[in-house]
């Protein structure tokens, strides 16, 4: 199982980026995602949970940080969306996608998903 995120890059404040985050998985595998999750990690702080998505059900929980400017979002071919708009410099960080293969549990406990991406850097200039 492996989890490739892109979509990073620089962008003036105000503007807009959207992440992706694509789950591969080995044919032989039937079992999809319950959950997924974004975080990210600012310059000189801890990593902090973002957005996350219930796959099935497609609920979605938001951190208040970012609510109303960053929407997340999935489609059939197992990949996760984060929308961000409305971006100001305090949104500058490494953003990482993970997921977990458990329908229910604590959306922004870093240690509930087992795997990761390895990060996308979004730079927002002021």
């Amino acid at each position: 199982v492996q989890l490739q995120a892109s979509g990073g890059g620089l962008v003036q404040a105000g503007g807009s980026l959207r992440l992706s985050c694509l789950a591969s998985r080995r044919a032989a595998s039937r079992r999809t995602f319950g959950r997924y999750g974004w975080f990210r990690r600012a310059p000189g702080k801890e990593r902090e949970f973002v957005a996350g998505i219930r796959w099935r059900s497609g609920s979605t929980f938001h951190a208040d940080s970012v609510k109303g400017r960053f929407t997340i979002s999935g489609d059939k071919a197992n990949t996760v969306y984060l929308q961000m708009n409305s971006l100001q410099p305090e949104d500058t960080a490494l953003y990482y996608c993970a997921a977990t293969f458990s329908d229910y549990g604590d959306y922004v406990k870093e240690g509930e998903y087992e795997y990761w991406g390895q990060g996308t850097l979004v730079t927002v200039s002021s």
